[in-house]
């Protein structure tokens, strides 16, 4: 144990939070190398939340969870807020407040505990201590592969680049592709999940543990085994397609996966005692037969005689059934099988003529056919589920010895684990994706550490699928010109083109292509949004309350590396008051090196563009013909040139004409001065717009891949366009 915490350097602990309205806090620390789990439930006694800090502090926790809904007393920061407050927010993660679920939390450490949940006391105080159990449920069903790399995109470049390089690969090489495809279907189903089950030390059987409560927990356990079997009988092919593989990224794997003895020895250890014809399947009876028989034949007396008895049962109720089908005329009588049930009777409605015979017995129609069962097939039931809980017991005991074993090499599953996750993620959701997408549809992002974010032609990565004439747009920010005002009527694009900046961004963070024709993106640390509308009643706040306690987290929270967009500010209050707070929130933005992306109705915000030359005002052209609003959503440069929107709508909507006359003349005054004030800034502040324009065409050029050759001639063009005053804006 390191000094500075359990975590240390390299913390490996997730921690969930939760709180309820009495000052008590449930804090479940699950530590990943380990797979232990630390369950602590307090009362807070001072509003800092002090002991929720120590703890905090103690395990240094590499990821934070907490449910949305701040339940806090009044006077008290709550454990989201003090998360906000001491964490960056790439360590914090926000579930649904039903994963916070004490009962399961409960069933799942009744499960994966190693020790009798009685030792645990569980059976005694479950109910007192139900939250850290309800965080204890959120950790450990805390998020697969895809949903962390979306919610966490990854900032170094290197692997982003090396996820790229592989990417690259799968597109060139078709056989590559589709063999990873073909290997990664053999596979089955949670297998990753599957295999950190083994991290957990299971309980020994007992002759007194020989129970039926207890055969589910055998059957479990002899389909993991059997999960694992398939899992390592893959890794050949697999081997045998990644062999000439050329990324980095395939090669790393073949390397510490394919190459690595020890998988071999693994299969040969389970290979001695589990069936080689034992395969892992879906449908309930197979998979039940399967486990029954996992077990070679001769290991263990008893389990042959209970085996012997399962085929007898099974053999008896088909005989049954056909035996019905004679006798009764039903010849589409059908015997499926559940786990809840066991063998039921399904028959047609249209294959019975009046009523049932009086032999069959809860009767119960499903669609076009007819469940039910007979006192005959129900004793046979129980005689075999009682035969196969017998097997799944006794196999149980047989594997004991090999569970143990395989839990010595446990770091081989996690890697394993983690590999097929990340192959999935690039395999099967990216170049799955891409090759189903019209050529050059997507292209690589490149990646710079502080040069312009240029995306050429970009779309919604959803809308595009969805509709074959979708727009694409652009977007260029740089340090010499970091915010862009984005104008348009409403319904003309804005918002759907600030979620397609962030998807884009999330998407090539993640190591996928992006639907545009170019992209280069600065690495972005975290996205500040600010989208939507509406009051918060839990909250007891209102629209612009709200507004504002979003841009105040994301004023005290944004760094030189952030992405900001904002979808409308302070059009809730008062105009005058709303306008003031967008300029000056605007003002504080534009003295900061992160790019914002800011979409407004307010056409007097347009005005800063004539002061402040790093900023750009970008709208959606419209069309006006014949009082009718034509929305091309494409984005063009300058202010909007649909004039007054806003009055057409509202005489569309059937106000009366004298109304709507004397509005358009008290807004042609308003525009009218704002038209002197916009002309007479451009004049006083063209200097400093040229100096701009010049600083943003040498950051491009310092950032580009360009020849020196070329270099060279666009810094002649540059100077002679300066000297000469032809450099447009």
């Amino acid at each position: 144990m390191e000094e500075e915490g359990v975590g240390g350097d390299h913390s490996s602990f997730v921690i969930g939070l939760i709180e309820n309205r009495a000052k008590e806090v449930g804090m479940a620390a699950f530590d990943l190398r380990s797979a232990s789990l630390h369950l602590s439930q307090y009362i807070e006694t001072s509003c800092s939340y002090q002991n929720t800090k120590t703890l905090l502090l103690f395990y240094d926790p590499m990821t934070i969870i907490v449910p949305p809904v701040k339940l806090a007393p009044d006077g008290m920061v709550g454990v989201s807020e003090l998360v906000d407050k001491h964490y960056p927010s790439n360590k914090k993660i926000t579930v649904s407040r039903g994963c916070f679920d004490d009962t399961k939390g409960t069933v799942l450490v009744r499960n994966l505990a190693a020790e009798e949940p009685s030792a645990l006391g569980l059976d005694t105080y479950h109910k007192q201590y139900y939250l850290c159990l309800a965080a204890a449920s959120a950790t450990i069903k805390w998020a697969r592969l895809l949903r962390a790399n979306m919610l966490q995109p990854l900032k170094d470049i290197e692997t982003i680049n090396a996820r790229l390089d592989c990417l690259d690969e799968l597109m060139s090489n078709e056989e590559l592709f589709f063999g990873l495809v073909q290997v990664l279907r053999k596979f089955p189903k949670d297998t990753d999940k599957v295999l950190c089950h083994f991290c957990f030390k299971t309980t020994k059987v007992t002759g007194e543990a020989l129970k039926s409560a207890n055969a589910r927990k055998s059957q479990m356990l002899i389909s993991n085994i059997i999960i694992l079997k398939t899992a390592l009988d893959a890794l050949p092919l697999l081997s045998k397609v990644l062999k000439n593989a050329k990324s980095c990224l395939l090669c790393n794997i073949y390397k510490s996966v394919c190459e690595s003895t020890k998988y071999a020895q693994m299969r040969k250890r389970i290979g001695d005692i589990i069936d080689e014809d034992v395969v892992h399947a879906r449908a309930p009876f197979v998979a039940c037969t399967q486990q029954c028989f996992a077990i070679k034949a001769g290991v263990d007396g008893l389990l042959d005689v209970a085996r012997r008895s399962f085929c007898d049962t099974s053999e008896a109720i088909h005989d049954l059934a056909n035996k019905y089908r004679e006798e009764f005329n039903l010849h589409k009588l059908k015997i499926p099988f559940n786990n809840r049930q066991g063998f039921y009777f399904s028959i047609p409605l249209k294959d019975i003529n009046g009523k049932l015979p009086d032999k069959f017995i809860k009767v119960m129609r499903n669609g076009k056919n007819i469940h039910c069962t007979t006192f005959e097939l129900a004793s046979l039931n129980v005689r075999n589920k009682s035969a196969a809980a017998e097997c799944f017991m006794r196999t149980e005991m047989c594997l004991e010895d090999l569970i143990d074993a395989i839990r010595e090499d446990i770091s081989l599953l996690t890697l394993l684990a983690e590999i097929i996750c990340l192959l999935d993620m690039i395999v099967n959701s990216f170049a799955y994706m891409i090759s189903a997408k019209p050529l050059d549809c997507y292209s690589r992002p490149e990646f710079t550490a502080s040069g312009p974010m240029a995306i050429d032609a970009g779309k919604h990565p959803i809308l595009e699928s969805l509709h074959n004439d979708f727009i694409p747009n652009n977007l260029f920010l740089s340090e010499a010109s970091n915010m862009v005002i984005v104008m348009g009527p409403n319904m003309s694009g804005k918002s759907t083109y600030l979620q397609q900046v962030c998807l884009l961004i999330i998407l090539a963070q993640i190591g996928c292509y992006v639907p545009a024709r170019f992209a280069s993106i600065r690495v972005v640390d975290r996205i500040f949004t600010r989208i939507g509308s509406g009051d918060n009643v839990e909250y007891n706040t209102s629209t612009f309350m709200n507004e504002m306690k979003e841009t105040s987290f994301l004023m005290q929270n944004v760094t030189p590396r952030s992405l900001i967009v904002m979808d409308e500010l302070g059009r809730s209050t008062s105009t005058s008051d709303g306008f003031a707070i967008a300029w000056s929130c605007c003002e504080h933005l534009l003295s900061l090196k992160a790019y914002t992306i800011f979409a407004t109705h307010m056409e007097a915000l347009s005005e800063m563009t004539t002061i402040y030359p790093n900023v750009k005002v970008l709208h959606f052209e419209v069309d006006l013909r014949n009082n009718h609003l034509d929305f091309k959503f494409r984005l063009k440069d300058g202010l909007t040139h649909v004039p007054h929107y806003g009055l057409l709508l509202a005489g569309v909507a059937g106000l009366p004409n004298s109304v709507v006359e004397t509005a358009r003349d008290i807004t042609a005054r308003i525009t009218e001065k704002d038209s002197k004030r916009m002309t007479n800034n451009c004049e006083q502040y063209h200097s400093l717009q040229v100096a701009y324009r010049v600083a943003q065409r040498l950051i491009c050029l310092k950032y580009s891949n360009q020849g020196e050759d070329d270099v060279r001639r666009a810094l002649e063009n540059l100077k002679e366009s300066y000297m000469e005053g032809r450099l447009t804006f």
